[in-house]
Order: structure tokens, then sequence, then C-alpha cells
């Protein structure tokens, strides 16, 4: 595991936290090929699906790295939440916007 970081972002302009890039990078990849996947995921089925998948192998509380990774890639405009969904659903970004 190397030991570069990552500040994430938050898309309200919070202030970010200071997470492993590994660890980053493996909830980042998991979030973009489940919503990839399904078109559309609601945030409720991404993360029980990333807790169940990843727990026996991440080290660290998934669900939290779920939610700070999922914030960022919001304000990096990678993915945003569709609107008007209760409870959120998530889906890429377009880039042609």
């Amino acid at each position: 595991m190397s030991a570069e970081r990552i500040l994430t972002l938050h898309p309200k302009g919070k202030k970010g936290v200071n997470i492993h890039l590994d660890k980053y990078n493996i909830i980042k990849d998991y979030i973009i090929q489940s919503i990839q996947t399904n078109e559309t995921i609601s945030f409720e089925s991404l993360s029980d699906q990333a807790v169940k998948d990843l727990s026996e192998s991440f080290d660290g509380k998934v669900l939290w790295y779920v939610v700070t990774v999922k914030l960022d890639l919001e304000a990096r405009n990678i993915i945003e939440r569709v609107p008007k969904t209760s409870p959120h659903e998530l889906r890429m970004k377009n880039s042609s916007g």
C-alpha cells in the first residue's frame, strides 16, 4: 500500500478528507463500475453492495469510504445525483454538459 494520499472534494465546498490513494481508487473504481453496469443505481443499493463485496478484503469502513468517495466524484463532476429521486440515485455525469 503506498503512502500517497488524496484530499477529497465535497460538492458543497465543505472541507474534504485526506485518505490513502489506494483505498480511494478501489472505491472510486467500484462506484463507477456499479453505475456504468446499472446506468443508475440508488445510493442505498450501491453502499449495501459495496459493503457485501468489499468488506472481506478492504482495510477500513467500506461505507464511510463509499460516502466520502461518492461526494468527491460528485464534486469532480464524474457522477451526479439523479434529480428528484428519493432515496437518491446516482448516474454518470454527461460529459457533453
